[in-house]
């Protein structure tokens, strides 16, 4: 089974408040779940596979980076759902509505309502203007070198943060399935992510992902099956039997026992629905398909993927809540239980499945990180090598063969930064690292895309003061909050009083940004408004002012 620290490293991207128990909690020794291995294996070779097949239609910067631009909408959909649905979706959010009821939906809630945000607002225009990042997007018209510095460093940063989660839950369930040491776990994961990202590029990392989608959907549909069959299918008596076992009793089918202040409600409720729309693994994927048609079709496919899957987490929470808290054998001598509340859904999947069915979920948890793994990856290695490289080093002028080069590089690097930040922050308390993330992709990365889309008077020297000025905010705010001053600094009281800074954090960046583009009467930022039309009409249609053809 999986540990308690393992749990807290996969509920990084859905509740830093939980995690902070979770992650404190002692590791506890399991037998070794051999099911859980053979089926782990099959995967790596499966996919191992692809890789290799992917690795012979690598022949350009544009197959590595988005595949050609051949993946389909509804495959693209697929994919996209397998990047987003972590396994801190399903076992985070299973748990949260196993502890809290109905308030374990503002979670999902969130993450599922930045989809339109993206559908109706961004991914026709994101499609039709970039080319491999989304800075191509948010440097269409604007300076190069600022803007693209400005978004790789923001992109780099949530990919860190991102990567360090992954890297600390995926070193924890390989030392649980093998037996082996922490750091030759680590080890491991990091080598079977570069492998992925270095030889397979977007084409392999796509079908890791759609392969991984299926996998996790397959399974959560399973588990919400049997759960439904043991009330008769009747979700009156599967709320009914719930409250009646619960010890919170009815109060666990009312609102306002997470986030109780607005505040906190306000602004987690942003850093979830604008962060998704500035994650740049996400974006990325929107230039794989062929056109801005495929891109809509991507999000919609995703939605509907994504918002099935939170239904079935739904199902799941309150399903442990009857067959998990009732029954003795996943409980301690204490009572509680066995590994936290947030191992429920690892339990359920025993009590439906047996031995069998929990070790397929054991291994689609490890599927699943290292599916998004390997999609960071790839977002830190196009930042670095077509950001930074090709169109600020050398100017857009980068031969595409030295491009490659870099990016196969950079790879290496993250791969072995990746390593080195598992092992640092094993024992760490890095609860707060996921949500920062998400802070900075909302308050850095969103408002710079989305008014260099929408907003005609946006100007270089607004974009870049304003944008820094949302990433510092968020970063700061994060650390004198309670998350970071409190659980990791130990003082008695948090400077800054809420756990979650992206309302002031996206003020900041969003008034900063229309102050300085303002108040800029260069000659500069009058040709940047000038080119907006261009940019207007590319958006929409694909082509250029003049009727041409962008792609």
């Amino acid at each position: 089974m999986i540990l308690r620290f393992l749990m807290a490293a996969f509920l990084l991207a859905v509740s830093p408040a939980l995690l902070a128990d979770a992650i404190t909690g002692e590791v506890q020794k399991q037998a070794t779940n051999y099911t859980a291995i053979i089926m782990f294996v099959v995967f790596i070779v499966f996919t191992m596979g692809i890789t290799k097949w992917a690795a012979k239609r690598n022949t350009s910067t544009a197959d590595y980076y988005t595949a050609g631009g051949s993946i389909t909408g509804f495959q693209n959909g697929l994919a996209i759902a397998g990047d987003f649905m972590s396994a801190a979706s399903f076992l985070g959010i299973s748990a949260l509505v196993y502890t809290s009821g109905y308030d374990g939906l503002i979670y999902s809630i969130g993450f599922l309502v930045g989809w339109p945000i993206i559908l109706f607002l961004m991914a026709e225009r994101l499609r039709n203007l970039g080319k491999f990042t989304f800075s191509d997007v948010a440097s269409y018209r604007l300076g190069q070198t600022q803007i693209r510095l400005l978004s790789a460093f923001g992109s780099l940063i949530v990919v860190a943060f991102y990567l360090i989660a992954q890297m600390v839950g995926a070193g924890k369930l390989i030392q649980l399935l093998f037996g082996l040491d922490y750091y030759v776990a680590v080890v491991l994961v990091g080598v079977l992510m570069v492998m992925y990202v270095l030889f397979g590029g977007m084409l392999a990392t796509t079908w890791v992902q759609i392969i991984k989608a299926v996998l996790l959907l397959s399974g959560a549909s399973f588990m919400a099956i049997m759960v439904m069959k043991s009330v008769g299918f009747d979700f009156g008596s599967l709320f009914a039997e719930a409250v009646k076992i619960h010890e919170k009793g009815a109060q666990i089918m009312s609102p306002g026992g997470l986030v109780s202040d607005p505040i906190s409600a306000i602004s987690l409720g942003l850093a979830l629905m604008f962060g998704t729309a500035g994650l740049p693994h996400i974006l990325m994927r929107f230039f794989t398909v062929s056109d801005a048609k495929e891109a809509r079709k991507s999000v919609f496919y995703a939605t509907g993927f994504i918002g099935y899957f939170y239904i079935l987490t739904f199902i799941i929470g309150f399903g442990a809540i009857l067959l998990v808290s009732t029954n003795p054998d996943f409980k301690d001598v204490t009572g509680a239980i066995v590994g936290g509340t947030n191992m429920v859904a690892i339990h359920l999947a025993s009590a439906v499945g047996g031995n069998l069915f929990l070790g397929f979920i054991s291994a689609v948890a490890f599927a699943t990180i290292l599916a998004v793994v390997a999609g960071l990856t790839l977002a830190g290695a196009s930042a670095v090598s077509h950001d930074l490289y090709a169109c600020v080093i050398k100017q857009g002028k980068a031969r595409e063969e030295d491009e490659m080069r870099v990016t196969k590089l950079t790879t290496l690097t993250l791969g072995v930064v990746a390593i080195l930040l598992g092992i640092i922050f094993e024992k760490q308390n890095i609860a707060f690292m996921v949500g920062l993330a998400f802070s900075i992709a909302a308050s850095c990365n969103f408002p710079v895309l989305f008014l260099s889309m929408y907003w005609k008077g946006l100007s270089t020297r607004g974009a870049l003061f304003g944008g820094s000025l949302g990433l510092f905010t968020a970063l700061l705010l994060t650390i004198i909050s309670p998350t970071v001053w409190v659980d990791v600094f130990g003082y008695a009281e948090a400077i800054f009083p809420y756990k979650y800074p992206a309302l002031f954090s996206m003020a900041a960046a969003f008034i900063g940004i229309w102050f300085f583009s303002v108040t800029d009467k260069s000659k500069r930022a009058g040709e940047e408004r000038e080119r907006f039309f261009a940019q207007f009409v590319r958006s929409q249609t694909g082509l250029g002012a003049t009727g041409a053809v962008a792609h």
